[in-house]
Formats: structure tokens, C-alpha cells, sequence
């Protein structure tokens, strides 16, 4: 992690950052109570701490990062999905952008604002996510996001 990294991360952390990586910490905890959640708690347990330190990282789809083929989830996973989306997923993706509005009025939050859209999106699916650095320099030259 760079100097620009470690400094956009701790003042992620000072304003306020850290709640929504609790959130998903939590979202984790209680997916994980529902048994077939747990494909999905397991997701939110790594997207929690990427919640946490969100610079210098990013999520990518672990199918298109590995070079294997498309992902064919059977049904333990798209329940997984799906009852994680309708226990949490829409609240922490709603969470997310409030966070984001907030941030956003000032011109200083907007690098965070934008942080917190990028995590709402990928708390409405988060199976099938892995997180990797930006130092990743195939992948970046591959031109994923």
C-alpha cells in the first residue's frame, strides 16, 4: 500500500468508514446463523474487511480474474444469493449510499462518496467476488475494474 493509499484509508476510517465494515461484520454473523446463508456470509466476512481498508484494493469477479469460464451457480447458491440479498444485501447496499449522499456534499468526501457507491453495488451481489490489490499489474493491464 502506498503513501496516498494509507492515507486515503485512515481518513476513510476517521470518517466514518469503519461502521459499515461493522455492518457487514454483523450481516456475516447473521447470514451465517440461516445455514444456507453461508456462502454469503463468507462473502461478507472477506467484503468486510475490504469495507475497512477499501484503497489500494478493489473487487473483481473471481471467474473473469482466474481466466476460468463463466460461473454456473448451482441451487444451495443462488438461494445463498438470494436470501442474502432480502436479509442484508439491500440494507447494506441502502447504507452504502446513504453514507455516499452524506459524503458527497463536501468536496472532500467525494473519493470516499464514490468508495461507498462501488461497495453499494457490490452488496447487492457479492458471491462470486474476490478482492485483490490495484499493485495486481496483469489484471490492471487487462483493463477489470
Amino acid at each position: 500500500m502506498g503513501p496516498l493509499q494509507l492515507l486515503l484509508n485512515l481518513l476513510w476510517v476517521l470518517l466514518g468508514g469503519w461502521w459499515m465494515a461493522v455492518a457487514w461484520a454483523v450481516a456475516g454473523i447473521l447470514m451465517a446463523l440461516t445455514i444456507v446463508g453461508l456462502p454469503w456470509a463468507r462473502a461478507a466476512f472477506t467484503i468486510a474487511g475490504y469495507a475497512f481498508l477499501p484503497f489500494g484494493r478493489r473487487a473483481v469477479s473471481r471467474a473473469a480474474y482466474l481466466g476460468r469460464g463463466i460461473w454456473a451457480p448451482g441451487l444451495w447458491a443462488r438461494s445463498a444469493t438470494s436470501s442474502g440479498f432480502l436479509l442484508a444485501g439491500w440494507w447494506l447496499a441502502l447504507g452504502h449510499l446513504f453514507t455516499a449522499f452524506l459524503l458527497a456534499i463536501t468536496i472532500i468526501g467525494l473519493p470516499f462518496a464514490w468508495a461507498h457507491v462501488k461497495l453499494a453495488g457490490l452488496a447487492l451481489w457479492p458471491i462470486g467476488k474476490m478482492i485483490v490489490d490495484d499493485d495486481d499489474i496483469p489484471y490492471a493491464r487487462a483493463g477489470g475494474r
